[in-house]
């Protein structure tokens, strides 16, 4: 299940309708990346690219002209090559941009110095990702310096230029119906993924086995790739908010972190799930799980169209605070705890983030020095956690080392949300009654 050739065209439609009159707008694929010596990354396609075209092919240029009468989408990309495409692999070519990607015209990249100055000639405003990419800068400057060159001779170049990153994010931030069926199918994956994590475990097993259960799953249903390094964080290694060495042996009476989500045909999941090794948690363990648990069901109440970006984080921040003032790991008034921030010693990140083709996806998070409206159709995370440090001598012994995530993949509808990762469980009742019938 990949994105319709009728879904990239909406994505081009909508953007061209927000790019002024006679713009026009220039975007470079991604680049092969090396990754030792002679050998390259798994090429990944820039997700911008990706969204408006579908073309997974490095060395090509994606141009948009609205109201062209010959064509407003061309791409620029390589021309097949048999030699080449017996090491590499099969190319689209020129035609293959049109056929199969409904490109109006392509050519060839090694024509990109002769037609593009042609397509820039004449255009009041251009658009393309200033700044991200040195190397494709100093190359919008030598083809405008072409057109600039024949002025003379009637040529108009452009006269104002902008970035087109804010055009193409805002439309990234709200999800088409085809974007929704891939991630509800990339959460569903992940999910699938962690109850498999949950059933391997036990005393004795290193971290790396877990995640190549994980990782196995993702591959053997679609999905060949993660969507990030996978975290599994056992015992005082979940107090480390981006572990990812992942080498340890997991120990009876600890706690284990699992931070995983799969990339189905460029959508992300983000899923975290912590439990117990042995299947059962502590009651210390079960205390700062439960009020993690009770933040994001806060949280996850005022996520509905109408309710800023802040608020869910806010709504955790003032469980988590309550709570831990309560346990007596926090001492002092609640909300002067959280006016002074003295909370972020035991929960540091935010709560969220937006999720899509990329797991940390596009979209301003304040618009016009404001939170940002909930509307439909937006999909993110919400992910309170608490981390006690194994050192913090300010607490009793019994919380030190314990590190608690719970995250999960939330669609905005039209009346409120919807957990895409629900099919994972994540109260204490379900993880232990999961766990007591795996097989050992």
């Amino acid at each position: 299940m990949t994105l319709s050739t009728h879904a990239l065209a909406q994505h081009r439609s909508q953007l061209m309708a927000l790019m002024a009159p006679n713009s026009i707008a220039v975007i470079p694929a991604a680049s092969a990346k090396v990754r030792s010596r002679d050998t390259d990354y798994i090429f990944r396609q820039s997700s911008d690219f990706y969204y408006l075209s579908g073309f997974e092919e490095p060395e090509a240029l994606l141009v948009l002209v609205p109201g062209r009468p010959e064509g407003e989408f061309i791409i620029f990309c390589r021309e097949r090559n048999k030699n080449m495409e017996i090491w590499e692999g099969i190319m689209a070519g020129p035609e293959g941009a049109k056929t199969h990607f409904g490109a109006d015209q392509s050519f060839t990249i090694g024509e990109v110095d002769v037609e593009l100055p042609k397509l820039i000639d004449g255009r009041d405003k251009m658009y393309f990702p200033i700044g991200e990419d040195a190397n494709f800068d100093e190359q919008m400057t030598g083809w405008l310096n072409q057109v600039r060159a024949k002025v003379r001779a009637g040529a108009q170049p452009p006269v104002e230029f902008a970035s087109i990153d804010a055009l193409i994010h805002s439309l990234r931030l709200i999800k088409g119906e085809e974007e929704i069926a891939l991630m509800k199918a990339s959460s569903l994956l992940a999910a699938q993924s962690h109850i498999r994590a949950m059933e391997y475990c036990k005393a004795g097993v290193f971290e790396y086995q877990l995640e190549a259960e994980i990782l196995h799953n993702f591959a053997m249903n679609g999905a060949r790739s993660a969507a990030y390094n996978t975290i599994v964080g056992g015992g005082h290694n979940a107090c480390i908010l981006h572990y990812t060495e992942n080498n340890q042996v997991l120990k009876e009476g600890d706690l284990v972190l699992i931070d995983a989500g799969c990339e189905l045909d460029f959508y992300a999941s983000d899923i975290t799930r912590t439990f117990p090794v042995n299947g059962t948690f502590s009651e210390p363990q079960k205390a700062l799980y439960q009020l993690t648990l009770d933040a994001q069901l806060a949280a996850l109440d005022v996520m509905k169209p109408g309710h800023r970006w802040n608020e869910p984080h806010e709504a955790t921040v003032q469980v988590i605070t309550q709570g831990l003032v309560d346990l007596g790991l926090l001492h002092g008034d609640v909300q002067e705890l959280i006016n002074t921030g003295a909370y972020k010693r035991f929960y540091m990140h935010r709560a969220g983030h937006f999720l899509g083709i990329d797991v940390h996806d596009v979209g301003a998070y304040k618009v016009d020095g404001q939170w940002r409206t909930l509307e439909e159709g937006m999909t993110m995370t919400i992910e309170p956690g608490i981390y006690v440090q194994p050192d913090d001598e300010s607490v009793d012994a019994k919380w030190r080392g314990i590190g608690v995530r719970i995250e999960d993949d939330i669609l905005i509808t039209a009346t409120g949300n919807q957990v895409m990762t629900d099919a994972v469980p994540k109260t204490i009742e379900a993880i232990e009654a999961l766990m007591a019938k795996k097989s050992r």
